[in-house]
């Protein structure tokens, strides 16, 4: 039934657990995956009228977040090459993760979007917000919740 899934994934041990629970799924269903990972944009402190920041700061962050995002992406790509699972990865940078992992979805042709949700609910969630759950308000493509 579906034939690509794009897996979002954020180096948690909750995403972690969902990645194998999706190269799982994935193998069962004759899928490949694509495994994502959305990494943030630098962070600009405002104070006053002016910016305090480091000139050198923006490339080292984005050199961090590329670090960041080949560790957890080359994680994920070992554990589906282990099961026989085709896969492969991007990332992009974004401060709105859930709008990433849409364009990338639907750049890539997936058919279904594979994630955890850490089940946040009440106060905490309306707080804290859920990248799950605006993929799951905004998404044409099906979603399928790990938890």
């Amino acid at each position: 039934m579906f034939k690509h899934l794009l897996v979002p994934t954020d180096g948690s041990p909750l995403s972690e657990e969902t990645m194998r629970r999706a190269v799982s799924f994935a193998k069962d269903a004759g899928a490949r995956i694509s495994f994502f990972f959305a990494k943030p944009d630098y962070p600009i402190s405002f104070y006053g009228e002016g910016a305090i920041m480091d000139p050198d700061s923006p490339e080292k962050f984005a050199a961090m977040a590329d670090k960041q995002a080949k560790e957890i992406l080359g994680a994920a790509l070992k554990l589906a090459q282990e099961a026989g699972v085709e896969a492969d990865t991007a990332s992009a940078v974004s401060d709105m993760p859930h709008e990433a992992i849409i364009a990338e979805a639907n750049a890539r042709g997936c058919d279904l979007i594979f994630m955890a949700s850490h089940g946040r609910r009440g106060i905490s969630a309306l707080l804290l917000g859920s990248e799950t759950q605006k993929v799951l308000a905004h998404s044409k493509i099906p979603v399928l919740v790990y938890r």
